[in-house]
């Protein structure tokens, strides 16, 4: 089998290539030791089978993000057949310095320059014939949105061999001496050229210095790499991308034509309206209001969830799964564990199918879009002021926006953020006020009915996230590091390539969430059989009567417990069966989005937090939603006009 591998920066289209290349035959995974997640897949050229590795984004061998260090390890450890890197052809320029690395490092590598019609509108004119030439490596220019360039690329794959000579960059004399003196120093064979090897151990590599260990010439080495590094007044680092980046500047001198001034359109003009405050906040409203609200609240977990479960399931598989259950299985315990209140079925499998799918799925959709469109560094741009105000930046608003899809996704996301307080500080603010997609689509769909009360259950989790992100930013320690992300421009996304990472991602969750449901169940049976659920529930119950809720809502917070989407299924229950008041709905809306994380989300939190500060975080919001439901319903008691529920 053949390996190839997509290597380059965020946002250019390296996924739209890699569905075109794998079609629908993907598997995705972390990386080992890592959240981060890398896909796989297979397609077939002239007759080979080769195998395509979709990699996090990466500007330099030189990582500095996990993203980046992932991607080289991935890079060093599968040892590719081919790399297509995949550049953005009108910001050429900042991307070919990936390129003169690869070509140090000796990989077979193919160039693709992609959103070559972007390029185009910017005015960017690239020459790729004589730019091949000048590298000495196959050079593709592509618009994968549109197929463009795409079965050119296979037939480049497919007829790829490594070229015996390619373009070197020259360093100035004293470091290609040094070079030199390094590369002939060593004496195994490692992933990369020796030539890159070098290079990497002046700039201070860890990544290369642990791989020196049983090199017989080590310290001779290591030893040169000081005297050379001492010698210079700047940072080697510097004076070696300060090179590159000439270099690069003198190829694309060569390659680049300017034609003419550039022609705004429709997007860009968008684009800019989604950057500046005055119309960018209003714009960032209603896509909350008709992404989260009317498609994932209403559509979701309105329409969808009402047809799946009294159209589908109270219809054909219900009766027919009873019927089985009553016809052939004669003990009534195993019975009660399959079909019963707390059964594998119609507790397990029917919050997750019913329920949880069609809110998940349609969230995945939303998300797949705004992020396929390039609007979420947009909004992170928007909310960074307001992050300042909480301890973080903007950077923080897109673990925060995934966390509205999944709790435990978006604890992972935190690791993209730069220091350890501020990881500490979404990672509570993250678990204490954000509910997931399934928790907020029951939760809108049953205060859909009652707006007053659903704007009461926003403004009121608002404050508590303000004054909490408020405090906690002034109470732990250091200063929040400052704001940068590209912006991309403003895309239309593909429909393909939207189903195809919403579909995924669903497949993740679901795998992950039906197993928890199924335990859940059993667990949840159990204490039901032996009496200790009912003792539980007694122990909450004067917890309740202060939130002024009745005695069977405890049951939600155990099942919340378990997953936050399960609680919030307990809830619409509740609802349905009308054991719920339109105030005591409102308090338990409020107390369960506040309430403990899920179990999955506990687990991720103490791996990534670790088990001390994962114990006072959870401490800190149990104490938290339940004062907030008490002093929710006091202020309702005291003041029922102003509520006016």
């Amino acid at each position: 089998m053949i390996k190839v591998m997509l290597v380059g920066p965020p946002n250019v289209g390296k996924s739209v290539i890699f569905n075109y290349l794998t079609g629908q035959y993907v598997t995705v995974s972390n990386y080992p030791g890592t959240t981060v997640d890398i896909a796989r897949g297979h397609s077939k050229i002239k007759g080979a089978v080769y195998e395509i590795i979709d990699t996090p984004g990466i500007y330099s061998l030189l990582p500095i993000t996990e993203e980046e260090g992932v991607t080289r390890k991935l890079i060093h450890t599968e040892k590719p057949d081919i790399i297509l890197q995949v550049i953005d052809g009108k910001n050429i320029t900042r991307m070919l310095p990936l390129t003169l690395q690869l070509m140090d490092a000796d990989f077979p590598l193919i160039l693709v320059i992609n959103l070559m019609d972007e390029a185009k509108q910017y005015g960017v004119s690239i020459n790729v014939a004589r730019l091949a030439d000048l590298l000495g490596i196959p050079v593709l220019g592509t618009t994968a949105t549109h197929k463009q360039g795409l079965s050119a690329l296979k037939q480049a794959m497919g007829e790829y061999k490594k070229p015996a000579s390619i373009f070197q960059t020259k360093y100035p004399n004293f470091i290609e001496i040094s070079i030199n003196k390094i590369a002939s120093k060593f004496m195994h064979n490692h992933e990369i050229s020796p030539r890159m090897m070098a290079l990497l151990l002046l700039q201070n590599d860890k990544l290369v210095k642990d791989s020196l260990n049983g090199e017989p010439f080590q310290a001779e080495i290591l030893k040169e790499v000081k005297a050379v590094v001492a010698t210079c007044e700047d940072k080697m680092e510097y004076i070696i991308t300060l090179e590159r980046q000439a270099v690069v500047g003198a190829i694309c001198h060569t390659v680049l034509a300017s034609k003419g001034l550039y022609q705004r359109g429709l997007g860009e003009t968008l684009g800019r309206l989604t950057r500046e405050p005055y119309t960018g906040i209003p714009i960032l409203c209603l896509v909350l209001f008709f992404g989260l609200y009317e498609f994932v609240g209403k559509f979701g977990a309105g329409v969808l969830v009402d047809y799946i479960d009294k159209n589908i399931f109270a219809f054909y598989i219900n009766p027919a799964v009873e019927y089985i259950v009553y016809q052939y299985i004669p003990y009534s315990w195993l019975q009660s564990l399959i079909v019963g209140n707390y059964g594998i079925f119609s507790l397990g499998f029917r919050y997750a199918f019913v329920i949880i799918l069609p809110i998940v799925g349609t969230f995945f959709f939303l998300f797949s879009i705004l992020e396929d469109s390039g609007y979420l560094p947009r909004m992170a741009m928007l909310v960074d002021k307001v992050f300042k105000n909480l301890g973080l930046n903007g950077r923080a608003a897109i673990p925060f926006a995934l966390g509205f899809g999944c709790g435990t996704m978006a604890l992972m996301v935190t690791r993209t953020l730069e220091t350890r307080r501020e990881r500490i500080l979404a990672t509570f603010l993250l678990s204490l006020s954000i509910p997931c997609s399934a928790q907020l689509g029951v939760i809108l769909a049953l205060l859909s009915h009652f707006p007053f009360a659903l704007i009461l259950w926003g403004s009121y989790l608002g404050v508590i996230f303000s004054v909490a992100g408020w405090l906690s930013g002034k109470i732990l320690w250091g200063e929040p590091s400052p704001f940068y992300m590209e912006i991309p421009p403003l895309r239309l996304p593909q429909l393909r390539n939207i189903l195809s990472k919403a579909s995924i991602r669903m497949w993740w969750y679901f795998v992950e969430i039906l197993p928890i449901f199924i335990i859940t169940s059993v667990v949840m049976w159990l204490g039901d059989e032996s009496g200790f659920l009912m003792y539980i529930v007694k122990v909450i119950e004067p917890v309740m009567f202060l939130l002024g809720l009745p005695p069977e809502v405890g049951q939600t917070f155990l099942l919340g417990f378990f997953r936050r989407d399960y609680g919030a299924a307990g809830l619409y229950d509740l609802c349905n069966s009308s054991r719920l008041t339109k105030e005591q709905l409102l308090i338990a809306s409020v107390s369960l989005t506040l309430f403990v994380p899920c179990i999955a989300q506990v687990a991720v939190m103490i791996k990534e937090r670790g088990v001390l500060i994962s114990v006072v975080m959870i401490l800190l919001i149990v104490s938290m939603a339940f004062f907030a439901g008490w002093l929710l319903h006091w202020l309702i008691l005291l003041f029922p006009v102003a509520f006016g529920l």
